[in-house]
């Protein structure tokens, strides 16, 4: 198939407005770094357990939401998961937003992580089945960078909303000041602006055409086809899907995940999954007053330095997507691997050695490049197509459950960790998990670059 023949501005319309998901994953999963520092003098938290809770809560709801994706996406298609998903950000931001006591706050943001759950499992499971093989890794990544897009808003919204705070404030300042009473709400009310988008455009894309074939929908599934390639297109493509499926149109059975010649595809896609998370990244963009405040930086600096952070990782997601087709992905993963693992050496060298200023900020910045435009796009790129067409949905749904139950360790963990190990001790033993990962990844991980789902299929399975 030429690419002359593809229709770029139907896959490029209807990836967009599914990769809105991965904006609000992105904005839902960031904005509470930004509020943290008033949120927490609002709710009087003082302890590791409540300030870990607080920030972890949204991942659990993210567990709950990656579980409920993988049969109910393959009963009731993806497109209304992700409408309902769009819904719960809505929810979330609104009642968070509004929260008078720290329960209700905890229990708005599970809800919004529900979402995130949901999201996050169908927005690039949704952009592979509807991509053409040849271009699904530049496709996929989208949702990567709208993830990265809705991460930078929330910092950009966090910076501009929260008015300066001296160096020198103490909790109760902090507590009486417009950030402390109202300027953490609107950082978490203003989500709901593109969650309502969000929600309203889903209503106007079409069902993946491979879970129309899966349920016995062939006919509507060649429209789809034939809009995004080409009559051709369409019959090859329709072709492949049934061959792969085999006899098990309309079921789900989730003991196939566990046959002898899918297994290894399992274990290896829960590996990837919980790699990505705790190679410890996700602790600058959570607990970026911590990491910040340790070398030598005021709250008011903090807030800068999130949106600096936030804009490096937007602009290396754009050399992964890129790179993600013409260099491969074990390529990209194994840079991921070896890069963090180095840069985590000489971050906790430079806390132990009691670095500060912008040394510190380069090493943090140098890490957040390094993952962008490798572990945090390519994960989710082979998440959405190693797996068989037969058992994608619930394998999927297992495989994102794995990474948000690892973030949330990583999450509720680092605050202990920090005070048991230090700061310089803590990203010594990511360092360490970063080896592992690699060492993995170059001995297990096969390179799916420029194949077919069903080509992807028939090499893992055979």
């Amino acid at each position: 198939m030429q690419k002359s023949n593809y229709n770029f501005f139907y896959i490029w319309s209807i990836s967009l407005v599914a990769a809105m998901g991965g904006l609000l994953f992105g904005y839902d999963w960031v904005v509470i770094g930004g509020a943290k520092p008033f949120f927490e003098e609002y709710f009087f938290l003082e302890n590791s357990s409540q300030i870990g809770w607080a920030m972890s809560s949204a991942l659990l709801g993210c567990l709950i939401g990656s579980v409920l994706s993988g049969g109910l996406s393959d009963k009731f298609g993806r497109k209304r998961l992700l409408i309902l998903s769009g819904f719960l950000f809505i929810l979330s931001a609104i009642g968070t937003a509004l929260a008078n006591t720290f329960s209700a706050f905890i229990w708005f943001r599970i809800l919004g992580g529900v979402g995130i759950g949901l999201a996050s499992n169908l927005s690039p499971m949704y952009i592979a089945e509807v991509a053409p093989a040849d271009m699904r890794g530049r496709f996929v990544s989208i949702n990567q960078l709208n993830i990265v897009i809705g991460v930078l808003l929330a910092q950009i919204v966090n910076w501009l909303i929260a008015q300066p705070v001296p160096e020198t404030a103490s909790a109760t300042e902090i507590l009486n000041s417009w950030n402390g009473q109202i300027g953490w709400r609107w950082m978490f009310a203003a989500e709901t602006i593109p969650a309502a988008l969000f929600f309203l455009l889903m209503f106007f894309v079409p069902e993946s055409p491979r879970w129309l074939v899966k349920n016995g929908q062939t006919v509507d599934a060649e429209k789809i086809l034939t809009k995004v390639g080409g009559i051709n297109f369409a019959r090859q493509g329709i072709a492949d899907i049934l061959n792969t499926l085999e006899n098990e149109i309309e079921q789900v059975n989730f003991k196939d995940l566990f046959e002898p010649k899918l297994v290894k595809i399992l274990f290896l896609g829960i590996f990837l999954a919980m790699f990505q998370q705790w190679c410890g990244i996700n602790t600058i963009f959570y607990y970026a007053e911590e990491v910040f405040s340790a070398a030598g930086y005021g709250v008011s600096d903090i807030m800068l330095n999130i949106v600096i952070t936030g804009s490096i990782n937007l602009i290396f997601t754009f050399l992964a997507i890129n790179t993600v087709d013409r260099w491969g992905r074990k390529i990209l993963m194994l840079i991921g691997g070896g890069g963090l693992a180095t840069v985590y050496v000489l971050i906790g060298g430079g806390y132990f050695l009691h670095f500060q200023g912008l040394p510190m900020l380069v090493l943090v910045i140098s890490a957040i490049a390094i993952y962008s435009f490798t572990l945090a796009p390519i994960v989710w790129v082979l998440i959405s197509e190693i797996f068989p067409n037969r058992i994608r949905g619930a394998a999927v749904s297992i495989a994102v459950f794995s990474l948000w139950a690892a973030s949330l360790i990583l999450t509720y963990s680092f605050p202990f960790l920090n005070n048991s190990l230090g700061t310089a001790g803590t990203y010594w033993l990511y360092a360490g998990i970063c080896l592992v990962g690699f060492i993995v990844i170059f001995k297990k991980l096969p390179e799916t670059k420029g194949k077919s789902l069903e080509e992807i299929e028939r090499e893992l399975v055979d």
